[in-house]
């Protein structure tokens, strides 16, 4: 192990003196805390790297200059600074660090989400957008998403009659991984058919692994040495993907065959894309209803106004359907809220592709941008009290969450913005609407709304660290 100790201290020094050698005494950098020789600030990042960036940027402001290792950060933590990366120089901030974790589990970096800013990453997210994630496609796919809510309307109808404890994040994630399927596949899947650890099992390790830092990341050449062991786990993640992959397409061409129909999305987009349709369709929106379910049953009063909206919309006699989503003003209000406080992607990570300058800051071009929503969603120059869960905030308000208002922005905004969100949004609406309208909810063992656990789980998507636990008690007359 010397030898190993001995090359990575030579690296280390050859690099900082690169640094020194190189370094412009008279470009002004962002505010910050004092770095650590080496590591710079991985020593003030903890479980939670949301919540940590957002109290140094209450101490140093809202553009703040971060070194985590070797890599140059800068930190966004307010609305005019989001607007000026995310609009006003959009085309600079448009790009995407080298991620080891995207390298093993996207086939190199070519998918949308990871993949660097060109002709390559323009072609591909036009050609998903017209795909699969138009509005033409997601009205298509309207009758599927009404078949499975309705079975998970029937299975907690029985555990309402028995007075049963549900594990809701566990069913809204299983709901949205087989809707996501539905649309991406033709077919659900269970547990066995991606690997012996349970599909959903993999597709939330590999959330997992994605978001660990990783030394390779932050110190060059360290990668082959794979010391934290991630390399491997992605190795071995990637496999299972692409066996699964294999089937898929094996299954989808020989069902074309049988049809004589020409080449479609699976065969052209599947093996790059998995991991971007799978993760955008059914983490993110798993997540946005658990917490959004959280909060109503936290909050009762929230709760009842939205059951009564739902009444004299919908009525008691049937259940929620596409076409009332657009009169239902106060959901609008509680889904906004939700992903204000809870945003499921709470940090947006950019890197600029050019030298620039922001708000008098010099940017140097290969610099990491991190913008964190979570921080935005919290500002008190913003939102009043922002800690209250609080959907009436935005009556009478323009905030849209659209990406055109950065107080709001939890699908991102400009070139890098979700392409998903409208189909987001229609599945988050229409199932937190359904849940609320249908059922009413206890927490078990006697536990009052105030007990309810609403810590984190970070990740590339944020969820609940504890399981949603409740019992439902059905409402409708049929």
């Amino acid at each position: 192990m010397a030898w190993i100790w001995a090359v990575i201290s030579v690296i280390t020094f050859l690099y900082l003196l690169q640094e020194l050698l190189t370094l412009n005494k008279n470009k002004k950098l962002p505010p910050g805390p004092k770095a650590l020789p080496i590591i710079g600030h991985f020593h003030l990042l903890g479980k939670n790297p949301h919540h940590d960036l957002h109290h140094l940027a209450k101490k140093y402001g809202p553009i703040i200059y971060l070194r985590f290792g070797f890599v140059h950060t800068i930190v966004i933590s307010s609305p005019a600074a989001a607007e000026l990366v995310l609009k006003t120089r959009d085309l600079v901030f448009a790009g995407r660090p080298y991620h080891q974790a995207a390298k093993h589990l996207s086939y190199d970096q070519k998918n949308i989400v990871f993949s660097p800013y060109g002709t390559y990453w323009r072609n591909m997210r036009k050609l998903c957008t017209l795909e699969l994630l138009s509005n033409l496609k997601i009205n298509q796919f309207r009758p599927m998403r009404r078949t499975e809510i309705a079975c998970l309307v029937s299975c907690l109808k029985q555990a309402a009659e028995q007075r049963e404890t549900v594990d809701m994040s566990a069913r809204v994630l299983a709901l949205s991984g087989d809707m996501t399927c539905l649309m991406v596949f033709g077919r659900k899947f269970v547990d066995g058919d991606l690997d012996e650890k349970g599909f959903k099992a993999v597709i939330e390790e590999a959330l997992e692994v994605a978001a660990l830092p990783n030394l390779g990341d932050y110190f060059p050449f360290m990668g082959v040495l794979d010391l934290q062991g991630l390399t491997r786990r992605m190795k071995e993640l990637s496999k299972i993907f692409d066996g699964f992959l294999e089937r898929i397409i094996d299954d989808h061409a020989r069902k074309r065959e049988e049809k004589k129909e020409d080449q479609d999305f699976v065969d052209t987009m599947m093996r790059i894309m998995v991991l971007d349709l799978l993760i955008g369709g059914m983490d993110t929106s798993a997540a946005a209803i658990e917490w959004a379910l959280s909060e109503l049953i936290r909050h009762p009063k929230v709760m009842q106004k939205l059951q009564k909206e739902l009444e004299q919309v919908v009525g008691m006699d049937q259940t929620v359907e596409e076409p009332h989503l657009d009169k239902l003003n106060y959901l609008n209000l509680v889904i906004k809220e939700t992903l204000r406080v809870h945003p499921v992607v709470p940090l947006l990570i950019h890197e600029t592709i050019e030298d620039c300058t922001i708000d008098r800051f010099h940017i140097s071009k290969g610099s990491r941008v991190i913008v964190n929503v979570w921080s935005i969603g919290k500002d008190p120059k913003v939102w009043q009290d922002p800690e209250k869960f609080e959907p009436e905030r935005f009556v009478g308000s323009n905030i849209d969450l659209r990406g055109q208002d950065f107080e709001l922005i939890p699908f991102g905004s400009g070139r890098r913005g979700c392409p998903g969100m409208q189909l987001g949004l229609t599945v988050v609406r229409l199932v937190v609407a359904q849940l609320v309208h249908c059922f009413d909810w206890d927490l078990p063992n006697e536990m009052v709304a105030n007990d309810l656990d609403m810590g984190e789980h970070f990740g590339l998507v944020t969820g609940r660290e504890k399981h949603l636990m409740a019992i439902p008690t059905y409402r409708l007359s049929k």
